[in-house]
């Protein structure tokens, strides 16, 4: 039981640390047409060796497909990002960054140092890292169990 009310306890925090860290996200990208959502998006085209799909993006970030595409959609609109055929798959399109998106990630990133550097300042790295590799150690449990139709309820 203790392990259960630990989790809980870890699961809980996690959800209120997401959402105070998507406001922060926010705020400090309103300027310059990105939401922490958005900025996650470009965020993988940009840090991809590769042109990536929709699809593929979604699963990068552990999002879904379909407000993937929402927001790529919302973003060619903008100017921020492009599509471009795909040789692989002639229905799932590649997402590029346009001039005005790698412009606005370089921006986003730019502030993100700063910003990070904050939040780290006065917390131990080692357990920053050991954090880090618990959350991590979670969702690669909760993906092998969604990829093997595991339901452990």
């Amino acid at each position: 039981m203790i392990e259960q009310d630990a989790i809980t306890e870890l699961v809980l925090e996690t959800f209120r640390l997401n959402g105070r860290l998507l406001a922060s996200g926010d705020a400090l990208i309103a300027d310059l047409g990105l939401t922490s959502a958005r900025w996650q998006v470009i965020g993988a085209a940009a840090i991809s060796p590769v042109p990536l799909p929709v699809a593929h993006i979604a699963r990068n970030m552990g999002l879904t497909r379909q407000a993937v595409q929402r927001l790529a959609d919302e973003m060619e609109r903008d100017g921020l990002v492009r599509f471009a055929p795909n040789p692989h798959h002639q229905r799932a399109k590649l997402v590029l960054l346009t001039r005005k998106g790698k412009t606005a990630f370089a921006a986003a990133m730019k502030r993100q140092g700063p910003w990070g550097r904050s939040l780290a300042a006065g917390l131990n790295p080692r357990d920053i890292k050991l954090a880090a590799a618990t959350l991590r150690a979670i969702r690669l449990r909760l993906e092998h169990q969604a990829e093997s139709g595991v339901d452990n309820a």
